[in-house]
């Protein structure tokens, strides 16, 4: 029997009870699906803690979320982004650093029991902690992921995490912000004990995991407070070894430059902040802990108050809104899908939709199409097996969600059908027909076209209401990205279900309005339209890509051309071009023509701007693309033609492109138009997307970049009306 004296405060959000002379500190935000460390958060723990440390009935203390799935998912970013300076953010730092210094000299020993995310914040509260047991859960994983925000661990982390896991370990979590799975935290000595999760009984699992982990972790409180068992971990040879290593300033010194290097190599130096974290960590270490302290809340304070924390930030509160369904609970839940096509964009949506527990069926006109799309699925699966995310019997469970056919039988059970066949109108209005005569009434027709307008694809259907575009991007198991059409005669369900299907993919999800390219394909038309005036004017692949990365794109245009296929972009310019006319022009499209003709099709053939290989990533230009750019040369302007001019061509007529699309209706909001370039088609997320890369660097700036080009190369760089409203006043903003 526990003996238990309950606190009565009224609290929200951290509750404790004693059980025997065990503190057993709850914590559970009421109005969140998550625990973050916010302002109430805080204050309630503190007010918990002190009363824990001066009760003397009280020996020792488990920290525990009440919450399921959930320890704690990391500071508050609302309370960051609210800061107006960076005195006001180091101000939140040094508060937190003071907390958990606390908490690491407690006179009583704490023990954080984690059971789901432990990040950020939360891991720099367990960190302080005596002792930490976590869950074997799935859902259990502890990181550090301000980088991703453009922040670093500011309430101690980048002081306690090299001391606890070394230089290394502590570089490549805070440099990454990689989520580590609970065996691997253990071996690293991130976490002390692990404890496996319960399965169901009178109780769901989660609470017995729950009530499990709270119960060994009192054990643990009493071992620890009654010295039976000791804190002081013994080190083995290597570890011995490691520590007298580290103790040469040379070898340091080495790390640093090593990891310094390596981040300049990745980020390009557009990324201030793992160039902060290095320093800041270098401090502590060098100069000691006051120092190191100090230089964390500085730093945590410049990192806020950066264009480049904020665009991450906006992205990062951009996907949390585009992961919810604005349009309502769809009438009738999509349980079962088939998907027409089983090439790479079938396949690829068919492995998403059955491994979230959808029943598919993958309908393809041959036998080797629909072997070669089944083959796909399991080897994405498989994949995961080897990566042990998921086991084998996982694996071939998640498989029998999977039906190949080459009929339509069964189509008229499904909810849902997705044609993901050739870019041709033709083929697509044949599908159409064919469909509309076998499935039921309430099933939806969706159809993964890249520039195709809905409603002429919908031209021929007897229920345009149940027709919709659902563009996905290529590989579907890797893109985060879904861009949903709806045409005007498309209904609020049909779109309300086609985003929680999207949802239930685990997609990132903008609802767009119909016209040729949508929104992702029409911003994406005029840059590769540049980017092929730019090979033609004389500059190489390679030098394009170099131009394009150092801006801040993931991945080169050169590359992104041959990702995509040259015989794709040759089509989706020829279709631009005819819905927008001159406007959409800049290089000559016979030049990409003549690429397919010699088979130059990118990666697909092997041959595009590059050479590939299998077997390696190095990739050498293509000789045979040379030689075709030599015969479609032109003259380069020198006004224009400087690596910023070039870099700022490609980016102005992105930005105009997709502000155009805000003014026509095509964009709901400029926040689905950051997503959608971000995560679709690779926009520098340092700048956060075309509207707030527009809202930080000026407006103004742009039309005068906008009107040099303007004058060289006419009206394809004529800013629309939307982006001169901007340019004429200054306090016009698309984020507010």
């Amino acid at each position: 029997m526990f003996f238990c004296s309950v606190s009565y405060i009224a609290r929200t959000h951290v509750n404790y009870e004693v059980k025997e002379d065990v503190a057993v500190i709850q914590i559970n935000d009421p109005n969140s699906k998550v625990n973050t460390l916010s302002v109430q958060m805080q204050t309630e723990l503190s007010e918990v803690m002190n009363e824990v440390w001066t009760d003397d009935k009280v020996k020792s203390a488990v920290l525990i979320s009440s919450k399921p799935g959930c320890f704690i998912a990391g500071a508050d970013i609302n309370m960051i982004a609210a800061c107006r300076s960076e005195a006001e953010v180091a101000n939140i730092s040094q508060e937190g650093q003071k907390m958990f210094e606390k908490i690491e000299k407690s006179p009583k020993p704490i023990i954080a029991a984690i059971n789901g995310p432990c990040l950020g914040g939360g891991l720099e509260f367990a960190i302080a902690c005596q002792y930490r047991i976590a869950t074997k859960s799935k859902k259990t994983v502890l990181g550090a992921p301000e980088v991703m925000l453009g922040l670093l661990p500011g309430a101690g982390g980048t002081q306690r995490l090299p001391k606890m896991v070394g230089l290394p370990s502590a570089f490549d979590m805070m440099l990454t912000g990689r989520n580590i799975r609970a065996d691997k935290a253990k071996k690293m000595k991130l976490v002390d004990q692990l404890v496996d999760p319960l399965g169901p009984g009178l109780k769901s699992a989660e609470e017995r995991t729950i009530e499990y982990l709270e119960e060994v972790a009192i054990q643990f409180a009493k071992g620890i407070a009654n010295k039976k068992i000791s804190l002081k971990k013994e080190k083995g040879l290597m570890q011995k070894i490691t520590d007298y290593v580290m103790g040469i300033s040379f070898v340091r010194q080495q790390i640093y430059n090593t990891v310094k290097n390596k981040v300049m190599k990745q980020t390009k130096g557009l990324y201030p902040a793992p160039l902060k974290i290095i320093e800041t960590v270098q401090a502590g270490i060098e100069q000691g802990s006051d120092a190191g302290y100090l230089a964390e809340s500085q730093n945590f304070g410049k990192l806020a108050m950066t264009n480049e924390s904020k665009a991450l930030i906006g992205l990062y509160q951009g996907q949390v809104t585009c992961k919810k369904n604005r349009f309502g609970t769809p009438q009738k839940e999509v349980k079962s899908l088939a998907i027409l096509g089983a090439g790479l964009m079938g396949a690829g949506i068919a492995q998403v939709s059955v491994d979230k527990g959808l029943f598919t069926i993958l309908k393809d006109t041959t036998v080797e199409g629909l072997g070669r799309g089944q083959q796909q699925v399991y080897k994405g699966l498989d994949g995961k097996t080897k990566k042990r995310s998921i086991t084998s019997f996982e694996r071939d469970s998640i498989l029998s969600n999977l039906t190949g056919q080459l009929d339509y039988s069964g189509f008229g059970h499904v909810d849902m059908v997705i044609e993901a066949v050739f870019e041709d109108m033709n083929i697509k209005h044949k599908v159409l027909k064919e469909v509309e005569a076998v499935i039921p009434p309430h099933c939806i027709f969706a159809t993964n076209t890249s520039s195709l307008p809905i409603k002429d694809i919908a031209a021929v259907s007897k229920r345009p209401e149940k027709v919709i575009g659902m563009h996905y991007f290529s590989p579907v198991d890797k893109m985060q990205l879904l861009e949903i059409i709806t045409t005007d005669k498309t209904s609020k369900d049909t779109t309300a279900s086609a985003v929680a299907v999207g949802l239930k993919q685990g997609k990132v999800i903008i609802v767009v309005g119909d016209g040729p390219g949508f929104y992702t394909t029409r911003c994406l038309g005029p840059m590769l339209a540049e980017a092929l005036r730019v090979l033609q004017e004389g500059t190489g692949p390679s030098k394009l890509d170099s131009l394009t990365t150092g801006f801040g794109f993931p991945v080169g245009i050169a590359t992104l051309a041959d990702e995509v296929g040259i015989d794709v972009a040759a089509h989706v310019a020829e279709d631009l071009g005819k819905a927008f006319g001159s406007r959409f022009g800049g290089g000559d499209v016979a030049l990409l023509k003549a690429m397919v003709e010699k088979g130059f099709m990118g990666r697909k053939s092997g041959k595009g701007n590059y050479v590939y290989q299998q077997g390696t990533k190095n990739k050498n230009v293509n000789p045979g693309a040379e030689e075709i750019l030599e015969k479609y040369k032109i003259p380069a302007n020198p006004q224009v033609s400087s690596d910023s001019d070039i870099q700022y061509r490609l980016i102005t007529r992105f930005v105009n492109e997709a502000i155009l699309c805000l003014q026509e209706g095509i964009l709901n909001n400029p926040v689905e138009g950051d997503i959608g370039a971000v995560f679709g088609l690779g926009f520098p997320p340092c700048l956060g997307g075309p509207f707030r890369f527009v809202d930080s660097y000026g407006a103004d700036k742009l039309v005068e970049k906008m009107r040099k080009f303007e004058a060289v190369y006419g009206h394809q760089f004529t800013p629309c009306q939307l982006l001169l409203d901007h340019a004429k006043d200054a306090s016009k903003k698309f984020h507010k």
